[in-house]
């Protein structure tokens, strides 16, 4: 019944996203609005069947329906609840439900959000651009990542997910805001297309999608923080950024969408930048398709990557069409697409953001190059190599660094043209910031040139943006102060800063040991002193677990441990960290005693500062909400060849 109802579901989905897509092809040939109103309601359709697919999926997960295949190669009934309900999105097939479902509730806010603009091409060309994405998913869902295919004879049981994947409440939340950032990029890409077949190529469709955009931005900010914070917690190592290739897949549309949103600022402004502007949208849609396939295909060897599966070639397919419609339409509206201002001074808001935009699209191909280059060679040669973090941490420091000084000098920067004395009084406290910040890191014993150019840079960039929100505060008054776009980015550059700096620290300042203590004996590190105070084995339902006690400093208790999950091949370490605003004490067990009040090896890390990275990536969220934030002021388009049309959409959007 469960496998029937989902197939159902997935079934609907593709003939509501078919059937829209024909019925406004043709309103949009004939000139009949009644016709495009009627395609687009089919968005409605397609939600249901995403919501009856997700539906079903958590039903016979919740219900232990062996039948299905795909909880038989996934599920156990003895997996705890959480990770029962987060097991649709912990392998392939579940987690294409969660696309569709994902993709289906934007073509649904947007129809919503759009409604008494119905009859406007622009609108209707956008939900067909949506309706095509969810084509292509449900037809993944039907035919080669059939998530509701059933086995026979049926299982009494099935081995879980991976026991990395059901380890850590982080599992739960970390792969939706994924999500709702990758697929949330769809909607400014829809209206992108839209605008290219249309030829409404002024500004108006910009203030259309910029929400959308910052939410999407803003979701998948929250993700990779959150899979880092994972990553941190559960797989023993003490870091939380290993140039991973699936998290380079989520890391690259964050770059060109980062790009975007400051440069897309200059055409709303100046009315420049139009080509680069949807060249880096349309390429942050591509890069979450290639990174889909990445992740999905089989290709990479990762513990976040998918077994094998035959959707490789249909990802790579989609991803050539998006690409070579992209490029078509851009070439094909290349005339329209001229800007009517230049630039008139480096030293400007708008030299700025094109420098901006030059380093987020060289951090981008670093990051791709390394990522993608061993797979080229291993298709041509036959050989595996692997790139790791010494390149990466090679290539992009100097390319964060110049971020970092960049997010100091641009908001001190007026449009056109900058004077040398007006820079000097906007840039004195922010660079006095940057000074103390150099000066506090170096009497707290920092050292090395990277790590101190970034705490010097953070203080100056901090500094610059807090001087923006002094300023606004003491205008507008507290609330609208802080809300708004340009308000609510020097929130979200604080983040960034909070983030660097403590990625910077805890990169280059952490101590690793190993030590072998009796019950009972302690031992320093890096100043902490850890006393371990013996082993406790316990079973958890199926699991067997070692767990040691382990004091830090004489006053908190912590309980490393080592975990044996059944059907599983090998021990899974489970770390325990004592937090710290200055530092934290991570703690594994690498060995456990091998008889009754043994001694057992203990490894200890400290590193400093790294709480920061969760604390700053929240103040970016909250940065992300504030601009957000609905205000009084709308924007109309500066092109007057903008229709009436356009013009409601863009009082409707803000």
């Amino acid at each position: 019944m469960r496998a029937a109802l989902g197939t159902a579901g997935c079934a609907l989905g593709l003939a509501g996203s078919v059937l829209g897509m024909a019925t406004i092809v043709m309103g949009l040939r004939t000139g009949r609005t009644d016709l495009q109103r009627k395609g687009i309601s089919f968005v409605s359709l397609v939600l249901a069947g995403a919501v009856i697919a997700a539906f079903a999926m958590e039903w016979a997960l919740l219900s232990h329906d062996f039948s299905l295949k795909f909880l038989a190669q996934n599920h156990s009934r003895s997996t705890p609840f959480l990770y029962q309900v987060a097991t649709m999105w912990s392998a392939l097939e579940g987690s294409i439900i969660l696309w569709c479902l994902v993709l289906s509730a934007y073509a649904f806010a947007v129809v919503h959000r759009f409604r008494a603009q119905r009859d406007d091409p622009l609108v209707a060309w956008a939900v067909l651009a949506l309706l095509g994405v969810c084509t292509f998913f449900f037809a993944l869902m039907l035919f080669p990542a059939n998530p509701f295919e059933t086995v026979s004879p049926v299982p009494l049981d099935g081995p879980g997910p991976n026991p990395l994947l059901q380890n850590h409440p982080l599992m739960a939340i970390h792969p939706p805001f994924l999500y709702l950032g990758y697929v949330g990029f769809t909607v400014p890409f829809a209206f992108a297309i839209a605008a290219l077949v249309t030829g409404r190529l002024d500004e108006g469709w910009l203030s259309v999608t910029r929400r959308w955009t910052v939410i999407a931005w803003g979701c998948l900010t929250v993700g990779i923080v959150l899979g880092a914070w994972w990553s941190y917690e559960v797989l023993g190592w003490g870091g939380f950024w290993a140039w991973d290739p699936v998290e380079n897949a989520s890391f690259l549309p964050w770059l060109t969408g980062t790009a975007y949103i400051h440069s897309v600022m200059v055409q709303e402004r100046r009315g420049m930048l139009r080509v680069w502007n949807l060249s880096l949208l349309l390429a942050t849609f591509s890069l979450t398709i290639l990174g889909t396939f990445l992740t999905r295909s089989g290709v990479l060897d990762s513990v976040h990557s998918f077994t094998e599966s035959p959707i490789g070639p249909w990802l790579l397919t989609f991803f050539g069409v998006v690409v070579a419609v992209a490029l078509g339409l851009i070439g094909w509206r290349g005339d329209l697409l001229r800007s009517p201002g230049r630039i008139d001074s480096p030293l400007s808001r708008e030299g700025a953001f094109l420098a901006n935009n030059v380093l987020f699209a060289a951090f981008a191909f670093v990051v791709l190059l390394g990522t993608v280059f061993p797979l080229v060679i291993e298709a041509v040669n036959d050989d595996r190599i692997s790139v790791g973090a010494p390149y990466f941490n090679r290539m992009t420091t100097p390319i964060a660094i110049s971020l970092l000084f960049l997010m100091a000098v641009a908001p001190a920067l007026p449009w056109r043209k900058a004077s040398g004395e007006l820079l000097r009084t906007r840039l004195q406290w922010p660079a006095w910031g940057g000074a103390a910040a150099l000066v506090l890191a170096v009497a707290v014993g920092a050292r090395g040139l990277a790590p101190l150019l970034a705490f010097l840079l953070g203080g100056f960039a901090a500094g610059a943006a807090l001087r923006q929100l002094f300023l606004a505060t003491r205008a507008r008054g507290l609330v609208r102060g802080l809300t708004g776009r340009a308000n609510g980015g020097m929130i979200v550059h604080l983040g960034v800063v909070i983030v660097a700096v403590a990625f910077a620290a805890a990169s280059s300042y952490s101590t690793t040991a190993k030590v072998r203590l009796e019950e009972g004996e302690s031992a320093s590190v890096a100043g902490h002193t850890v006393r371990y105070l013996g082993v406790e084995e316990s079973v958890d339902g199926d699991r067997q677990v070692v767990k040691a006690r382990v004091e830090v400093d004489g006053s908190s208790v912590h309980e490393p441990a080592l975990t044996q999950f059944p059907n599983a091949t090998q021990t899974i370490g489970t770390p325990s960290v004592a937090w710290g605003f200055r530092e934290d004490v991570y703690l594994t067990l690498a060995s456990s005693p091998t008889s009754a009040g043994g001694p057992a090896v203990i490894g200890v890390i400290v590193e400093p500062l790294v709480s920061w990275l969760w604390i700053g990536g929240g103040v970016m969220a909250l940065g992300t909400v504030l601009s957000v934030w609905p205000g009084r002021r709308q924007r109309r388009p500066t092109d007057p060849s903008t229709s009436p049309d356009a013009a409601s959409l863009v009082s409707t959007a803000a």
